[in-house]
Order: C-alpha cells, then sequence, then structure tokens
C-alpha cells in the first residue's frame, strides 16, 4: 500500500479543505449535469459545439471523481492508505479521461475554427456522424495513453518508501518509489504524457491564430458571438493544459508546489466549465431558464 501525505497535515486546513473541495465537487457534478440535461432535452441545442460541449462535461465529472471523492475521504482520515491495486487503478483512470479530455478540447478548437473560418460548409465537414467518430477517437486515444502509462508503472519494483506526497495517485510521484533505475522510464512517461499535452496545446494555439486572422480580414456580428465564444474556450485550455505541461513535460523529479498545481487542472478547471460556457452563453441560459420552468 501507499501513503498519501494530502495537501497539509494541519487539522484546522484540512478542515477548511474539505468544505472548499467538497463545494467544488458538488459544483462541478450539478453544475455539469445541468449542461448535459439541458442540451439534451432542448433541440435548439443540436449543433456539434453543444454536442461536444456535453461530452466534455461528461468527462469534467469522471475527471473530478477519480480523485476528489478519495481526497474527500482522507481528509477526514487519520491515516491516508491507499492499496497497491487502488492506486494503479487510479491511475490508469486519470490519464485514461485527462487525455481524452486534452484530445476533445482540441476537436472542439477545431470545430470552432471550421465554423469560423470555413462558415459554408460547416454542416458537411462537422456533420453528426464525424461528430460522433472524433469523440469515440478521443476516447480511444485517452485509452491508448492511458495503457501505455499504465503498464509501465506496474513493470518496476516496488519495495521500499511508500510515501507519496500528494493527495492522489499519479505518475510522477509513484514511480519516484520504485527500486530501481528509472532513468529510461521517466523519459518515456513525459515523452508520452508531455508530448501529447504540448502538441495538443500547439494545435489549439494554430486553430485560435487562424479564428483571430480570420475574424480581423471580416468581422461582422456572427464573428463577434463566435470570438466571444472562442475566449471561453481559451480560458477553459489555459486552465487545463498549462499546469499539464508543467507537471509532464520534463524529468518527474518531485517539486513540493507540484501536488498544489495539479488542483487547477483535476478541481478547479472542471468546476470552470459549467461556469464559463453557461454564464457567457446565452443560448445555454435560455435554454436551462425553460427547462427549470418547465420542472416547476
Amino acid at each position: 500500500e501507499f501513503i498519501l501525505l494530502g495537501l497539509s497535515d494541519t487539522r484546522e486546513l484540512q478542515v477548511l479543505f474539505f468544505i472548499f473541495f467538497f463545494l467544488a465537487y458538488a459544483m462541478v457534478l450539478l453544475g455539469n449535469l445541468l449542461i448535459i440535461v439541458t442540451v439534451r432535452t432542448d433541440p435548439k441545442l443540436s449543433s456539434p459545439m453543444y454536442f461536444l460541449l456535453c461530452n466534455l462535461s461528461f468527462i469534467d465529472i469522471c475527471c473530478t471523481s477519480v480523485t476528489a471523492p478519495r481526497m474527500l475521504v482522507d481528509l477526514v482520515s487519520q491515516r491516508k492508505a491507499i492499496a497497491f491495486e487502488d492506486c494503479i487503478a487510479q491511475l490508469f483512470f486519470l490519464h485514461f479521461v485527462g487525455a481524452s479530455e486534452m484530445f476533445l478540447l482540441t476537436v472542439m478548437a477545431y470545430d470552432r475554427y471550421t465554423a469560423i473560418c470555413k462558415p459554408l460548409h460547416y454542416t458537411a465537414i462537422m456533420s453528426r456522424q464525424v461528430c460522433w467518430v472524433l469523440v469515440a477517437a478521443c476516447w480511444a486515444g485517452g485509452f491508448l495513453h492511458s495503457i501505455v502509462q499504465t503498464l509501465l508503472t506496474i513493470q518496476l519494483p516496488f519495495c521500499g518508501p511508500n510515501t507519496i506526497d500528494s493527495y492522489f495517485c499519479d505518475v510522477p510521484p509513484v514511480i519516484r518509489l520504485a527500486c530501481t533505475d528509472i532513468y529510461v522510464t521517466e523519459w518515456l512517461m513525459a515523452s508520452n504524457s508531455g508530448l501529447i499535452s504540448l502538441v495538443c496545446f500547439l494545435v489549439l494555439v494554430t486553430s485560435y491564430t487562424f479564428i483571430l486572422v480570420t475574424i480581423r480580414v471580416r468581422f461582422t456580428e456572427g464573428h463577434w458571438k463566435a470570438l466571444s465564444t472562442c475566449a471561453s474556450h481559451v480560458m477553459v485550455v489555459t486552465l487545463f493544459f498549462v499546469p499539464c505541461i508543467f507537471i509532464y513535460l520534463r524529468p518527474f523529479s518531485t517539486f513540493p508546489s507540484d501536488k498544489h498545481i495539479c488542483v487547477i487542472y483535476t478541481v478547479f478547471s472542471p468546476v470552470m466549465n459549467p461556469l464559463i460556457y453557461t454564464l457567457r452563453n446565452n443560448k445555454v441560459k435560455a435554454s436551462m431558464w425553460k427547462l427549470w420552468k418547465r420542472c416547476k
């Protein structure tokens, strides 16, 4: 088994963290479930953008549920132990849904690029069948990435220290506990996770660059609305990708700040998604209001 040190060993801070993260987890569940129900029940929200948004909300729920419940339990427990099998399972599902979200955010950027830069061909390029294929490819890519990370981890011998300076099991802190030279394994994992984060981020930056150039050339009210949507997307991308690139695109030497940085993409980013996509989107807000009146 491994011992998780958590975010703090001070009892007062643990109580504050429990209240804060419990409320954050509740917001993730309620906010993203509300988006899913709203998109699924309103025929007006049938465009590819809202289909992808619905999938993003589902992934955010999965991503936060991998780490948050365990963290909440540990915050009120005296001994924060996790079995080796549970640790590996948490590692696998975290990278599965995390990589799937990276790919999905890239697909969402491509959707916005197509809508703004090629509006006449948008319905043909982003048909419902194409959207399903792209989402399936995101999940398949996430699974492939995660299985590689997991297989590289479980083949390592663990016979020494078992203390993980974090609140969940992740590749960097876990493989540092292996009783063998992990130099090659470190670089294999960094090239896997780190390069995926960096390449997806560069693709996103490129797509937004094309969007900005297009809007500057032919600026209309419709393009302004599209730019507003992209601005909210950029906020999500920044919250999610920058911490991931910092954590994974380097040799896995653990810094004390790493576990606090991980909170950004495991908790804060999923919390921000429903806020950004509902408060900045009049169409979604109107659909939610209709759903509320229908349920009263």
